[in-house]
């Protein structure tokens, strides 16, 4: 990669449920060059899934999304976020209940958090959703990688039940809606 490309990088790290969703839609988004599952956002030192699922650790499921601000803004980034997942439920997503299926976005500088709350502000607003929107915006401390079955996950198991009936239907929607932004 360029210096040049390299400069216009930047990162994201978001929590909307099981990371293997949010893996498989940003994936597809224009703009994205790198999609990383793991944890956020807890007090365990290099958490394994296991621990994470316990839900004692206090982590998020996340994806690290490096992404060319070139090609697509962080505010499309959140676009993206707030579409494919439910942020009014409170640490579930579907039957995926337990505080690291939080929604959250764990923030990298100072724009990314206003950026952040204008967002939520504008569809709170325009009431996008019919509840509160309870995603938390709070400062990205430590990413640590999810193990290596868990990285491609979708594109590696398409047909695995919980891709076939939870992930397939939100690629499906993403095409359908954000077609523009896709890849």
């Amino acid at each position: 990669m360029e210096n040049s490309q390299q400069q216009n990088l930047e990162m994201a790290t978001l929590g909307a449920g099981c990371f293997w969703c949010v893996e498989a839609v940003f994936q597809r988004i224009k703009g994205v060059v790198k999609v990383e599952s793991g944890y956020s956002g807890g007090k365990t030192e290099n958490p394994t899934y296991k621990e994470v699922c316990s839900g004692n650790t206090g982590h998020a499921e996340v994806c690290q999304i490096t992404f060319d601000k070139n090609q697509v803004s962080f505010t499309e980034i959140l676009e993206v976020f707030f579409g494919t997942h439910d942020p009014t439920t409170l640490n579930r997503q579907g039957n995926d209940v337990g505080t690291q299926y939080r929604s959250a976005i764990f923030y990298h500088n100072e724009e990314q958090r206003k950026t952040a709350e204008k967002v939520i502000q504008t569809l709170t607003a325009e009431k996008v959703f019919e509840k509160p929107i309870v995603t938390e915006i709070v400062p990205f401390a430590k990413f640590y990688k999810a193990e290596d079955y868990h990285q491609n996950y979708y594109n590696n198991n398409p047909t695995q039940g919980y891709c076939y009936f939870v992930i397939r239907p939100k690629i499906e929607k993403l095409q359908k809606v954000f077609k523009e932004k896709l890849k």
